[in-house]
């Protein structure tokens, strides 16, 4: 399944202006620790699969459902028969949507559903993947809208969720934990539109309604990594989008990205993408595009 991989990083390679790609998956294939800068949604429907994702190991079990975000080391460990659906996705389909990012952050490094447990959440989740392959593998009018409308609907329902604590275990559930929640959620929409620009730790403590260090120790609870990394990880993610403009030079990219000079943009960037972004440029323009049958795709 992993067409292309440079060390640890996987290279995913969508049809050409879709950005999914789904596979009915068969393989009994081991994959090594990789990574890739597309979300994965895996759902076994027949046999268990392994999924292991930094120290955590996930059997999932038919109908159950592990979200991966982007960036997350994750291996995987196949039956000797089976049938899973693997779903790999382009994060900035969704990423300009009001709320989508925040949200999403709270599922990191990795979400389950399992549907012995959340068996109304699952049952619904499982449609919609099952509603997305029958668009993805049909012919139908409007197939692309139509993957991405359902592609939306999951992540909403899962964001919901998430949100109000039902598929996400915190022992700070209740009112309390709703209200923090979403103070959090604000202020990681006023990083997410400011993320280029200085912000102080004081400026988003006092957003928050908090002192400093109740801020700072709030936030990594609640949204799971610290309000820096978190800042710097929607730096890189808009340096991302500049890197692929051939006409703008790296300094202007770590520039106009929020960073105060080169050598910080550097390292931070090739911390998180594991490559330096004067090698990230070729990497990203040399994904390949192309028109993938059904045959090639249902593995």
């Amino acid at each position: 399944m992993i067409e292309i991989l440079n060390g640890a990083r996987e290279t995913v390679s969508y049809r050409e202006h879709f950005g999914i790609r789904l596979y009915l998956n068969r393989e009994a294939e081991n994959y090594p620790v990789h990574w890739h800068t597309a979300a994965e949604i895996i759902m076994p429907l027949e046999n268990r699969y392994t999924v292991i994702v930094n120290d955590t190991t996930y059997v999932l079990e038919p109908g159950d459902i592990l979200i991966l975000p982007p960036g997350e080391l994750h291996e995987i460990v196949a039956p000797e028969d089976g049938k899973r659906i693997i779903l790999q996705f382009d994060f900035s389909l969704l990423y300009h949507l009001k709320g989508f990012d925040s949200a999403f952050h709270l599922l990191r490094p990795s979400c389950l559903i399992a549907g012995k447990r959340h068996q109304e959440l699952s049952r619904s989740l499982q449609q919609l993947l099952l509603d997305l392959k029958d668009e993805y593998f049909g012919n139908s009018l409007l197939k692309e809208p139509a993957a991405y409308a359902l592609l939306i609907q999951f992540f909403v329902l899962i964001g919901r969720n998430v949100i109000n604590g039902e598929a996400r275990s915190h022992k700070t559930k209740g009112p309390k934990y709703h209200k923090n929640i979403d103070k959090f959620l604000k202020v990681c929409n006023y990083m997410n539109e400011h993320c280029t620009e200085d912000i102080q730790v004081e400026e988003l403590a006092e957003l928050a309604g908090f002192s400093k260090f109740h801020f700072t120790r709030l936030f990594k609870e609640f949204i799971g990594m610290s309000y820096y990394d978190y800042l710097n990880q929607h730096r890189i993610m808009h340096a991302e989008r500049l890197l692929i403009d051939p006409n703008i030079s790296v300094t202007e990219v770590a520039m106009r990205s929020g960073f105060g000079s080169l050598a910080t943009f550097n390292r931070v960037f090739k911390a998180y993408k594991k490559c330096t972004p004067t090698q990230y440029k070729p990497l990203y323009n040399s994904r390949p595009h192309r028109n993938a049958s059904t045959h090639e795709l249902e593995q």
